[in-house]
């Protein structure tokens, strides 16, 4: 609960005009490159006798093969399988033992591993980590077991869910036009199955590679000392020949597009609306970034009071910038996306005549100072929360993304002065170029009762 605490602090704290320019918070930060070519971030913070180390590789699931769907994911799953000196299992009982925690998920642009630790243990941990990079236990074996791993978690999560996969699965792939954005991420069964020990060391080989990743640590640690750990550990791996991105942009969406899908496990209906996002970095950008606060975000925003509070029409809107991540950790077209789960009484049509009543108020006319200083206290908290999450994880993973994806980990000190040239006038701007109708994509999902 304590990063709860700090977020109500900051909200009050900006409300009653404490949160002066001398008084923003600044995140410690140290950037490095390995003549290998990886990134390395160092940020210290003695709060507590814990570090995070977090290493985050340059391949999510938009470049994943053709054929190939869910093969990142899958990847993600082989990581934990053994390596060059840790057997089957040992790296998860290595950091269990040590009294750490550890996980690892795969992304849009990128998947992640990371450990939260006793910071006597960095060293212990960098080893096993370096031991993966250099030398993953790829066997026929592995790869089996793990195709079954992930096949299963796909029909526990989704194809045997009520609104599995709704919409954060579902609508990328009606509402984007390339392949790379628009294919079933989590993997068709098919495609799974298809998978043969040539495509993983080829896989692993071309992508998990130093100068195709970044390396942080954050928490009770030494730069210095640090430095000198990561060096020893990781600078004799060994680079590769790293192939282009594919084009990932997406076409200009000139006509709304409207979809349905039966949901034959869901007992009530439900319904998505999604944008395409500006240019990640634009102003445009963050001003999407307080319109999601204004429109979406807390009892307070229009959408909640419209669709709950006024009409009733559901007890929740949910949604926001990347329902993968936030709005920072990604690195190509996104959506912005809201979704809520309603009566059989009411129809689509309806929720959505009153949607664009909230939408429409900030197209037709700019918002009022207020409501920007709203937007800005809310988005500020949310921000803070995201920093101290998971014991700082939060904080890690938006220093590797914006050294993944930016060259420029100290990004994360600019966000706040970023958000804060937002006018009225771009954010009416804004809201007239993306929220327009014809920018948008809808999903029906129509439930077991076929209402």
């Amino acid at each position: 609960m304590a990063y709860r605490v700090t977020g109500w602090v900051l909200m009050f704290c900006a409300a009653i005009g404490f949160a002066s320019a001398q008084q923003q918070f600044t995140i410690p930060v140290e950037y490095h490159k390995l003549d290998n070519g990886l990134k390395v971030v160092l940020s210290q913070d003695k709060t507590a006798p814990t570090v995070v180390v977090a290493v985050y590789y340059n391949i999510g699931f938009r470049i994943e093969p053709k054929g190939r769907t869910g093969f990142a994911h899958l990847f993600e799953h082989m990581m934990f399988q053994g390596s060059e000196n840790l057997g089957k299992m040992e790296f998860i009982r290595l950091i269990q033992k040590n009294g750490g925690i550890m996980n690892g998920s795969t992304r849009f642009d990128f998947t992640n591993y990371f450990e939260v630790v006793p910071s006597h243990k960095l060293e212990t941990i960098l080893w096993a980590e370096a031991d993966r990079m250099r030398g993953l236990s790829i066997t026929q074996d592995n790869l089996t077991n793990q195709q079954g791993v992930v096949k299963n978690e796909v029909k526990v999560n989704v194809l045997n869910q009520p609104y599995g996969g709704f919409p954060w699965l579902d609508m990328p792939q009606y509402a984007n036009t390339n392949w790379n954005n628009a294919h079933n991420f989590y993997g068709d069964l098919a495609d799974l199955d298809s998978a043969n020990l040539t495509d993983v060391q080829s896989f692993f080989s071309t992508y998990y590679v130093p100068n195709n990743a970044a390396l942080v640590l954050y928490g009770d640690i030494d730069p210095v000392a640090a430095l000198a750990m990561v060096k020893k550990y990781f600078g004799n791996i060994k680079s590769a020949t790293i192939p282009p991105i594919p084009d990932l942009t997406e076409p200009k969406q000139m006509q709304e597009k409207r979809f349905t899908k039966k949901d034959t496990l869901a007992f009530r209906p439900a319904l998505a609306i999604a944008y395409h996002m500006p240019q990640r970095n634009s102003p445009e950008y963050y001003a999407m970034g307080l319109i999601d606060q204004i429109l979406l975000q807390g009892d307070d925003s229009k959408l909640t009071q419209k669709l709950v509070k006024k009409k009733g029409y559901t007890d929740n809107v949910g949604g926001g910038i990347n329902l993968l991540g936030n709005m920072f950790n990604y690195n190509g077209p996104m959506l912005w996306m809201a979704s809520l789960i309603h009566d059989n009484s009411v129809k689509p049509d309806e929720i959505v005549a009153a949607w664009d009543e909230s939408v429409e108020e900030i197209r037709n006319a700019p918002v009022d100072k207020a409501t920007i200083d709203r937007a800005l206290v809310k988005l500020r908290s949310d921000l803070y929360d995201n920093f101290s999450g998971l014991f700082g994880f939060g904080t890690a993973d938006m220093l590797a993304s914006f050294a993944l994806f930016d060259d420029n980990p100290a990004r994360i000190n600019t966000l706040e002065d970023e958000f804060k040239k937002v006018t009225p006038e771009l954010i009416q701007k804004t809201a007239q170029e993306y929220l327009r109708p014809t920018n948008r994509t809808i999903l029906v999902l129509e439930s077991k009762t076929g209402k």
